[in-house]
């Protein structure tokens, strides 16, 4: 929250499928926001309700696939989309398992 000055962010993606970043998402976004859950979740993750109801807070979820991978491209192709900016970390893949 300190990014963000305490206000948080306008769209939080879930995209590991376990518990701890479905709560992170959850503390960090900010009223009228959104939650895009793309993870897969092989256990249940608790949904605070208690503390979401009244931020007007928009929960989607969907598996990843390639239907928009074309579209995706031709944005990023056209300089719409800037993909470095949003790239925080790089691993070999040797490191991934």
């Amino acid at each position: 929250m300190e990014y963000t000055d305490n206000h948080g962010v306008d769209v939080a993606i879930e995209a590991v499928g376990i518990s701890t970043t479905f709560g992170i998402c959850q503390n960090i976004v900010t009223a009228g926001g959104h939650i895009a859950n793309i993870g897969v979740h092989g256990q249940s993750v608790e949904l605070h309700l208690e503390t979401l109801w009244s931020h007007n807070i928009t929960i989607t979820t969907r598996l990843v696939d390639t239907v928009t991978t074309r579209m995706l491209l031709k944005i990023v192709k056209a300089g719409k989309l800037k993909p470095q900016v949003l790239i925080t970390h790089h691993f070999y893949l040797d490191e991934m398992i």
